[in-house]
């Protein structure tokens, strides 16, 4: 059984008493205060609110949570959860606002609100922090990284290749590498907001469940290291050859990872002994080295295969190998990516002829740092007085926080820009705020679709 009252830190629980007296309303905020990358792909919210916040909680939530957490030696606001139990039906009394899904926000702005309906339930924004942020640090880190991959690919190919190939360049090999089951779903999913390559099976669950999209990804028919080396390394050619047979299709595609013994001899023996039956099956043969240096196996195995299988010259004058492909799934990351693409479009390959599997980097190498996310209380009422609040440490200017109620709008050069109520005056009144209700009282207000999401990140 989920458990809201359960979803936060320890020391959540005796913050309902830390407030000053009379306290009636606390408003919190999330942004990206900075990090690795200049923008964020914000995503992730709506695959919260669904699973956690839709749902009323219970007595006995209330009770399994008040056992565990005064035996864990915390405070426990009973009475508070039982006021939200008789008076909302166990609907959490907040507002949440956030911007669509999918869109890319400069970073140091407001990504969402957060605030308390009741005053009873002051308490309440900032019980949700540890949730709601984790909700959206991590999805949203995710598809930045991701989306910041494709940046550089999409460069290549513009400038070497055909740019119509981009949604399948960057395949994610990340499920076995995560942490969870709901990480490889919310990570999978949120790198399929920029490609449509995933092995990651869970993310397509996500996608339907919280996204209303019947497919969010593809995959291929691929061999892995077992399925070549049981077959004895005297009959590796016959390990391949039956892979073409069974899976090769007039216009598709089958993935052959070939490094089991050598790589380069692999290649050799594509493009001869076999060459007949890629060429047979009317398939894409998918060469894949999986050990060594990126670059320079990459760029071997395409001069090899150039070799055998030749090459078409396009029309921005780089070669296309015919009928082969060589995907790098090992070692892949934002640097070894711009390596390898520069290595092979130097020796006049153009990017059309690779394609990249990323595992660990992908979803499970980010942290909340990587883009230095916080959620903060920047206004509270008490007593009947609205006043700023802000954190302004002298040790770290950097983690100085944002004064007031706050809107996202855009100046008037079309730019995004946080104004608030506190320092912004008539700037605010007027500003249109670009977040959105997106949760009220229990119910999902504004839904989106995953179509929509990936029409807000496109490039």
């Amino acid at each position: 059984m989920k458990n809201i009252i359960l979803n936060s830190d320890s020391y959540k629980y005796s913050q309902f008493n830390q407030y000053p007296p009379d306290t009636e309303y606390i408003y919190s905020y999330i942004e990206s205060r900075g990090g690795k990358y200049d923008d964020t792909v914000f995503f992730g919210l709506q695959m919260f609110i669904k699973e956690y916040l839709c749902d009323p909680i219970t007595q006995e939530m209330i009770e399994e949570a008040e056992a565990i957490i005064l035996a864990h030696g915390e405070p426990f606001n009973s009475a508070g959860w039982e006021y939200i139990l008789e008076e909302y039906d166990g609907y959490l009394p907040v507002e949440i606002k956030a911007v669509p899904e999918g869109s890319v926000i400069p970073v140091h702005n407001v990504l969402a609100t957060i605030i308390n309906l009741d005053p009873k339930c002051y308490w309440l924004t900032s019980f949700l922090e540890t949730a709601l942020l984790r909700a959206v640090w991590f999805p949203t880190t995710v598809a930045t990284n991701s989306r910041e991959i494709k940046k550089v690919i999409y460069d290549y190919l513009l400038r070497t290749g055909d740019v119509d190939s981009i949604d399948f360049k960057l395949h994610d090999f990340g499920s076995r590498g995560v942490s969870s089951l709901e990480s490889a779903g919310i990570g999978g999913l949120a790198h399929l907001v920029n490609f449509q390559g995933t092995d990651t099976v869970e993310a397509l669950l996500y996608g339907k469940r919280y996204y209303d999209i019947d497919m969010a990804g593809f995959s291929v028919p691929a061999m892995e290291h077992s399925t070549v080396t049981s077959w004895g390394r005297k009959n590796e050619e016959a390990s391949y050859r039956n892979m073409v047979k069974r899976n090769g299709v007039e216009g598709g595609i089958v993935s052959a990872v070939s490094d089991s013994y050598d790589i380069y001899e692999a290649c050799k023996m594509w493009g001869t002994t076999l060459k007949q039956d890629v060429l047979d099956s009317g398939a894409t043969l998918v060469v894949r080295p999986d050990s060594g240096e990126p670059a320079e196996v990459v760029l071997r195995c395409l001069v090899i295969l150039d070799k055998y299988f030749g090459h078409k010259v396009n029309d921005k004058g780089f070669n296309v190998l015919q009928n082969v492909r060589v995907l790098q799934g090992d070692g892949i990351n934002m640097d070894s990516i711009k390596e390898i693409l520069y290595r092979i479009t130097k020796h006049g390959f153009s990017a059309d002829n690779v394609v990249f599997g990323q595992g660990g980097a992908l979803l499970q190498i980010v942290n909340r740092d990587d883009q230095r996310f916080a959620m903060k209380c920047s206004y509270a009422c008490v007593n009947d007085e609205c006043i700023p609040v802000y954190k302004d440490p002298i040790t770290d200017k950097g983690k100085r926080s944002k004064k007031g109620m706050l809107k996202l709008i855009k100046d008037a050069e079309g730019e995004y820009e946080t104004v608030s109520s506190e320092e912004d005056g008539i700037l605010y009144e007027q500003g249109e705020d670009l977040l959105q209700v997106v949760y009220l009282n229990g119910e999902l207000i504004r839904e989106i679709t995953f179509d929509e999401v990936r029409a807000n990140s496109k490039l």
